[in-house]
């Protein structure tokens, strides 16, 4: 059954092919009161009839039209109204001031090597680096959203090196933080118009994941350890994380960015709905 009435928030949506050549859209769903998933199909005919916009993640819409499909617990949309459009992301303004304080991070690193390499990367970049989403749909899935997620952990580090006893280089971790999700940049695409993400295909051919990339870069730059911290950063291997935190006598620079990750992922504003809260 499906209630007309009811109110739901876009969680996810995103196109792929079907046999015959045509797209296909998935969608999430997330009733407003009672919190359940809907999970809905969008057949192309119906996908180019749409506003694109009406798709946005965190847009409020209610279904107008659609089929419960039993057999696949799911419905399929012949219509939708958008009932509140949310931001796609992150103002222009508050992109730049975010950029402007990862950039002061990156300028106080002692080690000129890893300042240089860091800073060659992001400006060659720039402009993907400052609209990148973090994740497509788990969190800071908009524009700006890679920012907001290292300016995150840049903060939470800061705040727990006071706290932590073991001798650790301050340095390495923050380039962590900047740098962990760097592959991001080439592996997502976001739509400036209607805030969609999609999967790049052609990062896609050539790299497994951003991890895979991002520790890459580490290694060909000659910064090992920098490298090991990106490789752990997801924490389990059957989470893409290159090295399992489960192995005995690893680094305490391993565990500690796999947490600050896992900080700004879970509580930072991870999502279009927190960007009101944001301050840089």
């Amino acid at each position: 059954m499906i209630d007309y009435s009811s109110e739901y928030v876009v969680k996810e949506f995103h196109l792929s092919d079907t046999k015959n050549g045509n797209k296909m859209g998935k969608l999430q769903l997330e009733d407003v009161k009672s919190k359940e998933v809907l999970n809905c199909v969008l057949w192309q005919e119906f996908i180019d009839n749409m506003d694109p916009k009406t798709l946005r993640t965190g847009n409020t819409v209610r279904i107008v039209t659609g089929e419960y499909k039993e057999q696949f617990k799911n419905v399929n949309i012949r219509e939708l109204e958008l009932l509140e459009e949310a931001p796609i992301g992150l103002e222009k303004e508050d992109r730049e001031k975010l950029f402007n304080n990862i950039l002061e991070v990156v300028n106080r690193f002692k080690d000129q090597s890893l300042k240089e390499a860091i800073s060659k990367i992001i400006f060659e970049n720039i402009e993907l680096f400052k609209i990148s989403p973090a994740a497509k749909s788990m969190h800071h899935n908009y524009v700006g959203g890679l920012m907001q997620h290292v300016f995150e952990c840049i903060e939470f580090a800061q705040a727990i090196f006071p706290k932590f006893r073991q001798e650790i280089d301050h340095d390495t971790i923050l380039a962590a933080c900047i740098m962990h999700d760097i592959g991001k940049i080439f592996e997502y695409k976001i739509d400036l118009e209607s805030g969609v993400i999609e999967y790049n295909e052609e990062f896609k051919k050539d790299w497994i994941s951003h991890t895979q990339y991002s520790f890459s870069w580490a290694m060909n730059n000659g910064f090992k350890q920098l490298a090991r911290i990106i490789a752990a950063h997801h924490g389990r291997t059957d989470w893409e994380a290159i090295i399992d935190l489960n192995q005995r006598d690893l680094e305490p620079e391993l565990y500690l960015m796999h947490h600050i990750d896992d900080l700004s992922a879970k509580f930072g504003m991870v999502g279009v709905t927190d960007l009101n809260a944001v301050k840089v």
